[in-house]
């Protein structure tokens, strides 16, 4: 990857479309022209004693308007996220990217394909239910409350799973593909490390390609610092150990490349 710097990005819009998420639209012609499903940004605060930037992953592409959507949760008080919620239109936010590697599309052109997010892995699906030239089974995994579902619905069939049983499927996203007795010849994936877990676990039973995007701590987000590494089965030519950054290396992995 090419030496980024970082960039005024002012807010277009911001919303909050579910308990603690929101919807923001950056202006950056720059970032849009590049950017690619299943990369992300990085995002600075205006708070001196947060130096660290805060990754969030791309979830729409406005290449015509030069626009970068993210959505994201607040993870609580007094966080960059939180402070992030705040901010309106015209505001500048510090910004870097596109950053990481994003889904290899290509690898899934005019096949059938499970599109797999769960939690706020969800967000940078859309942006692949878009450009992904397919059949595609999205189905998504929530705790309760919906978001984004009626955006997914105009680019394939939605499958969902809800925790409490609210709607859709009661349980997780493997849940909801049994129940519907679905099946797939390339997944894409991106959620927490116990749906990914069960996801890989599921490919290799079925010999089915799977790229998922790992959900992690970031610091740098440029694979400089070696703070976001996970385990691999093979030896990164950086580390010279069984680890890649996922910052640099991914976010996206074969599932076959990494150990959960």
């Amino acid at each position: 990857m090419s030496e980024k710097a970082k960039e005024s990005c002012p807010i277009l819009s911001q919303e909050c479309i579910g308990k603690d998420i929101y919807s923001m639209w950056l202006k950056t012609d720059k970032i849009a022209a590049s950017a690619k499903p299943g990369q992300f940004l990085s995002l600075y605060t205006r708070d001196g004693s947060k130096l660290l930037p805060r990754p969030i992953s791309i979830c729409e592409i406005n290449k015509e308007n030069g626009g970068i959507r993210l959505v994201y949760r607040v993870t609580g008080k007094h966080t960059g996220t939180e402070e992030f919620s705040r901010l309106h239109a015209k505001v500048p936010v510090e910004t870097l990217g596109p950053l990481g590697n994003g889904f290899p599309l290509e690898q899934a052109k005019g096949k059938k394909v499970f599109l797999m997010g769960g939690g706020i892995g969800i967000p940078p699906m859309l942006e692949t239910a878009k450009q992904l030239d397919a059949e595609k089974q999205i189905i998504l995994g929530y705790r309760d409350e919906l978001f984004l579902k009626d955006e997914f619905e105009a680019y394939g069939q939605v499958y969902v799973a809800t925790e409490d049983g609210s709607a859709g499927t009661r349980g997780n996203v493997m849940d909801a593909i049994r129940e519907n007795g679905l099946e797939a010849d390339v997944i894409f994936a991106c959620g927490p490390a116990p749906m990914l877990r069960a996801i890989k676990a599921y490919a290799e039973e079925k010999n089915i390609p799977c790229w998922i995007s790992m959900e992690e701590r970031m610091a740098c987000g440029i694979g400089a610092c070696l703070a976001c590494v996970c385990k691999s089965t093979e030896v990164d030519s950086h580390s010279h150990v069984h680890n890649k950054r996922v910052c640099k290396d991914g976010p996206v992995f074969l599932s076959t490349e990494v150990d959960l």
